[in-house]
């Protein structure tokens, strides 16, 4: 078989494997945002600030303040406080070091409440949330990774995870996933860090009210099954 014939069906192999999986499969969290394309704030008094992104501030790799250049060549300013949600573009290199699951992207974002057209383009959503950082609660912007099955539990990005090993060449790479993400369970305020070194022992606590979840999985629990686990809590218990 021609070396190009291979790689073709390699890759192919690989969409095709990728595909049957995604909608069990969270989306990968971005670092790297894009300064030439435009970033759209949708604010608390029901107006967008459009414009070109300048930086932000942090608080334990999350978002604090974010500063926008706006219609008017003007930078500004805008704080969670005055943010309900936004839609950020990820640098070239953000979106090629995440290539073997980004390009799925556009086929999971499938919730109608988001915009389709801007994750068509490879957006990211953030959406403001109360966090626990240690002891203390902040109001911060987090980006939800799993939007097609996100009415019970919120999973976000914790951008100062670990990554499990992963198994490929190049960008063919499949495997590799956070160690902690942010989550939060339909009617609680604020999201916590979940962190694989804990999840088999807080698995019984945070499905304890899905007793069929607590009892097929009560001979493994493995944390590469973490998206697995909340799309089945959502879409199969009361």
């Amino acid at each position: 078989m021609k070396r190009e014939n291979y790689l073709a069906l390699s890759i192919i192999f690989f969409l095709a494997t990728t595909l049957s999986v995604q909608a069990q499969n969270f989306l990968p969290g971005f670092n790297g945002f894009s300064k030439k394309k435009t970033t759209y704030v949708h604010l608390e008094d029901g107006t967008t600030t459009e414009g070109n992104l300048k930086g932000f501030n942090y608080k334990k790799g999350l978002i604090k303040a974010i500063y926008i250049k706006d219609a008017s060549e003007n930078k500004v300013k805008i704080e969670p406080k005055d943010i309900v949600f936004m839609y950020l573009p990820p640098s070239k290199l953000a979106k090629l070091n995440n290539f073997g699951k980004f390009i799925t992207d556009a086929q999971q974002w499938k919730n109608k409440d988001l915009d389709q057209n801007l994750f068509k383009e490879g957006y990211t959503f953030f959406e403001k949330s109360e966090v626990q950082i240690k002891k203390k609660t902040q109001t911060l912007m987090v980006q939800l990774v799993n939007p097609d099955f996100s009415n019970k539990i919120k999973v976000y990005q914790d951008p100062f995870a670990g990554e499990t090993a992963s198994i490929g060449i190049g960008p063919l790479k499949a495997g590799g996933i956070a160690k902690s993400y942010y989550v939060k369970k339909d009617g609680e305020k604020v999201a916590i860090r979940l962190k694989k070194k804990n999840y088999e022992e807080e698995f019984k606590e945070f499905f304890g009210d899905c007793p069929a979840m607590i009892e097929k999985y009560s001979d493994g629990i493995k944390w590469s099954e973490f998206a697995k686990h909340i799309y089945e809590y959502t879409n199969e218990c009361n």
